[in-house]
């Protein structure tokens, strides 16, 4: 079964780039642990981390079907999803328990971030 499982920051929260050079580290060394983990295991699909939400845009279809390009989402936004992995594992357990320990990243202090990760299955449509 594939699973998407998505980081979503809050804005207020999100404070990456102000932890020290040593907290920062840590963070992705736990992150690539775990990566590392999900690629040995067979698990790991895809993961990607995104930019952040101040270059987002929003595209619409205008007349003809050209973009219509707008900025967005707007700053009012408390949560952005920062980053996804797309995992394919033997079920939901599996994936939530891949979801706690990436919520489980270490922040500032070395303390467990507790990010919210939002777990959906991902349907496949056959032709």
């Amino acid at each position: 079964m594939k699973f998407i499982l998505m980081m979503n920051g809050r804005t207020e929260d999100w404070a990456f780039f102000h932890w020290t050079a040593e907290e920062r580290a840590a963070h992705m060394a736990h992150m690539r642990r775990l990566n590392a983990e999900l690629r040995e295991a067979g698990e790991l699909v895809s993961i990607e981390g995104l930019a952040s939400p101040k270059q987002a845009r929003i595209v619409r279809a205008g007349k003809n079907h050209e973009p219509i390009v707008t900025d967005g989402p707007f700053p009012e936004a408390k949560e952005f999803l920062a980053g996804y992995w797309i995992v394919d594992v033997e079920d939901a357990k599996r994936a939530y328990a891949i979801a706690a320990r990436a919520s489980a990243a270490p922040g500032a202090r070395g303390e467990p971030l507790h990010i919210p990760i939002e777990v959906r299955e991902v349907m496949s449509i056959t032709t």
